[in-house]
C-alpha cells in the first residue's frame, strides 16, 4: 500500500511539474554534455531493486517533520520558476521526487536507498556554470606549460599566440564534459565497489580532480602537436577526437587502479535475520496504518500544488500590443543619433535572443561616439528571457570580436552609486583590418526600474516583482565606445550615462506601460 501511495504521488508531481521535467529531457536530447541524463533514472531504479530485500523488511512510517522541507523546496521551485532559473527549478523538481520516500516511508527506508535517491540529482543538467573558471584554468596551465617548454607565448584573456599560430580556449576546451562524465561514472563506481564512506569519498574526489588535470594536459598536448607538425595535426575535427581518446585512456587507468582497493559487498541470503542485516527490530515491526500513509500523501500533494496556485494568482495578463523602444534623435548634452554610415569602430551588436523589443543606435558628440544597445523583455519564460547563457555580448564563435577581460565599476546615476559591468573587446584584424582594435563596453540590467549588474540579484528582483504582481519587465543596457589608454573611454561612458540615463529610463518605462 505504501508503494502505491509513493507511485501515485510521483505521478502527481510529474503532472504538476511537467514543464520543468520536459525542459530537462529536451536538454538531455540536444546537449551531448548531458545525454547521460537518460540513463540516470534506469540506474536509480536498478539500485533500489538491488536493495529490495532489506527495504521490504522495514515498516513504512511517514515522517511528519519532512513537510517543512517539502514546503521550502516547493517555494524554492516557485522563486526559480518566476526568475527563469532553469537549473534551480529542475533541482527543486528532482528534490520533490526524492522527498516522497522519507516523507511517506520514513527515514529508515531512506537510509537504505540514500545513494540511489542522491544519484537522481545527477539527471539535472547543471555544470555549465563552471565553464568560465574551467576555461581560465585550462588557459593558465597551457600557457604555463608552453613557456616551460621554451615556447614564447603572448596571452590576452583566453587567446594566446605562439610562433606557429593563434590559439584560443573555447567552451569545448573547458573539460566540463569530461568532468561531468567522470563524476557521474566515478560516483556509481565508488558506491558499487567500496563499502566504507572514506574510500567512496576519496574516489569521488579523484574522479573530480583527474579529468580537470587531464584536460589541462590534453590542451597542452594538442597545442604542441599543432606546433610541432606545422598545424597539420590536432586541428579541426581530430582536435576533439584526440581529446576523447586521451580522456578515455586516463579514465580507464583511474578505474583500473581504483578497483584494486575494492571491498566486497555483504551478501544477505533468504535466511538472514533483520538483526544480521543491521536493522532495528522496532523499525521492522512498528508499522503505520494505510490511512496515515494516504493522509501524508494527500498533504504532500497539496503542498506541491501550492506554488502553481500562487503562480496562477499572481500572473499578469500578457499584452497584446507590439512593444517598441523609442529613443529621441537628440539626447542631452548634445548627444545626437548618427544616421549616416556608422564608423567601423562602432559596428557592434550584442547577442540577445527573442527580446520583445530592441534598439542599437550610435550617438555622437564632441566627446566622441558611443553605441547604445537596449533589449527589452516581458512575459518571460524558459525560452525567452533576459538573463540566459545564450544572451552574451559576443559568442565564442564570433569572428569579428573577442572578449579579452571583464570587471566592475561604480558610477553615479541620478544621484545614486550603481555598479556596472565593464568588458574589453578586441577586434579580429584578420576579418576587417580597418576596424579599431578595441572597444570598452559597459553593461547593466534594468529590472522594472531597478539597476543592477549582478545576474543573481537581477533574477531575485524579477522573481519578487512577479510574485508581487508587478510583471517581469526587464532590459539590458549596453554602452560601448572605442577604447583609449587610461580612464579616457570609461570617463566618456560615465558622462554619457550620467546625463542620458533619464531619457533611457523614460523609453523603457514607456515600453513597459504600452498597451
Amino acid at each position: 500500500m505504501a508503494c502505491v501511495a509513493v507511485v501515485v504521488l510521483l505521478c502527481w508531481i510529474a503532472f504538476l511539474y511537467q514543464v520543468t521535467g520536459w525542459g530537462m529531457v529536451q536538454i538531455w536530447w540536444r546537449s551531448e554534455t548531458f545525454t547521460h541524463g537518460f540513463l540516470v533514472l534506469p540506474i536509480v531504479l536498478w539500485l533500489i531493486w538491488r536493495a529490495r530485500d532489506r527495504v521490504k523488511l522495514i515498516a513504512p512510517r511517514p515522517a511528519v517533520g519532512m513537510f517543512f522541507v517539502v514546503a521550502l523546496v516547493a517555494l524554492g521551485w516557485l522563486m526559480a520558476d518566476l526568475a527563469g532559473v532553469n537549473s534551480v527549478a529542475q533541482l527543486a523538481f528532482v528534490a520533490l521526487l526524492a522527498l516522497t520516500v522519507p516523507t511517506l516511508l520514513g527515514m529508515s527506508v531512506t537510509r537504505l536507498i540514500l545513494f540511489p535517491l542522491s544519484f537522481l540529482f545527477l539527471s539535472v543538467p547543471i555544470g555549465e556554470v563552471f565553464l568560465p573558471q574551467l576555461m581560465e584554468w585550462t588557459a593558465d596551465f597551457t600557457v604555463f606549460a608552453l613557456r616551460l617548454s621554451g615556447i614564447p607565448v603572448f596571452r590576452e584573456g583566453l587567446q594566446f599566440v605562439i610562433p606557429s599560430g593563434n590559439w584560443s580556449v573555447v567552451e569545448a576546451c573547458s573539460g566540463v564534459r569530461y568532468l561531468i562524465a567522470s563524476f557521474t561514472v566515478g560516483t556509481l563506481f565508488a558506491y558499487l565497489n567500496y563499502q566504507s564512506t572514506k574510500r567512496r569519498v576519496l574516489f569521488i574526489l579523484v574522479a573530480i580532480i583527474v579529468p580537470v588535470v587531464a584536460n589541462w594536459v590534453r590542451a597542452y598536448m594538442i597545442v604542441m602537436l599543432g606546433h610541432l607538425s606545422g598545424n597539420k595535426l590536432a586541428v579541426g575535427v581530430d582536435h576533439l577526437v584526440y581529446g576523447w581518446v586521451f580522456f578515455g585512456i586516463v579514465i580507464m587507468l583511474m578505474f583500473a587502479i581504483g578497483i584494486r582497493w575494492s571491498e566486497p559487498e555483504p551478501v544477505f541470503g533468504l535466511g538472514t535475520s533483520s538483526k544480521q542485516m543491521g536493522l532495528n527490530e522496532a523499525v521492522v515491526s512498528n508499522n503505520s496504518s494505510p490511512s496515515k500513509i494516504w493522509l501524508a500523501a494527500a498533504c504532500f500533494g497539496i503542498l506541491v500544488a501550492m506554488p502553481h496556485i500562487l503562480k496562477w494568482a499572481t500572473a499578469v495578463t500578457p499584452r497584446l500590443t507590439e512593444v517598441s523602444i523609442n529613443l529621441p534623435d537628440k539626447l542631452s548634452a548634445d548627444w545626437v543619433a548618427l544616421r549616416a554610415e556608422v564608423p567601423l569602430a562602432l559596428q557592434f551588436k550584442p547577442v540577445y535572443n527573442a527580446p520583445a523589443a530592441q534598439t542599437n543606435s550610435v550617438y555622437q558628440s564632441k566627446e566622441g561616439g558611443i553605441g547604445l544597445f537596449l533589449a527589452f523583455y516581458q512575459n518571460q519564460d524558459y525560452e525567452r528571457k533576459l538573463i540566459s547563457s545564450t544572451n552574451v555580448l559576443v559568442t565564442s564563435s564570433d569572428s569579428a570580436w573577442t572578449r579579452v577581460s571583464s570587471g566592475t565599476r561604480q558610477t553615479a546615476v541620478l544621484g545614486d552609486l550603481v555598479t556596472v559591468r565593464t568588458i574589453a573587446l578586441r577586434a579580429n584584424a584578420a576579418v576587417n583590418p580597418a576596424r579599431e582594435a578595441r572597444l570598452r563596453v559597459w553593461q547593466i540590467y534594468w529590472i522594472n526600474g531597478t539597476l543592477t549588474a549582478n545576474d543573481y540579484l537581477a533574477k531575485a528582483y524579477s522573481a519578487m516583482n512577479r510574485l508581487l504582481g508587478r510583471g517581469d519587465d526587464a532590459a539590458v543596457i549596453v554602452l560601448y565606445t572605442p577604447y583609449t589608454e587610461g580612464e579616457g573611454s570609461d570617463k566618456v561612458l560615465e558622462s554619457f550615462l550620467a546625463v542620458n540615463y533619464a531619457a533611457i529610463n523614460d523609453a523603457l518605462v514607456k515600453a513597459k506601460s504600452a498597451r
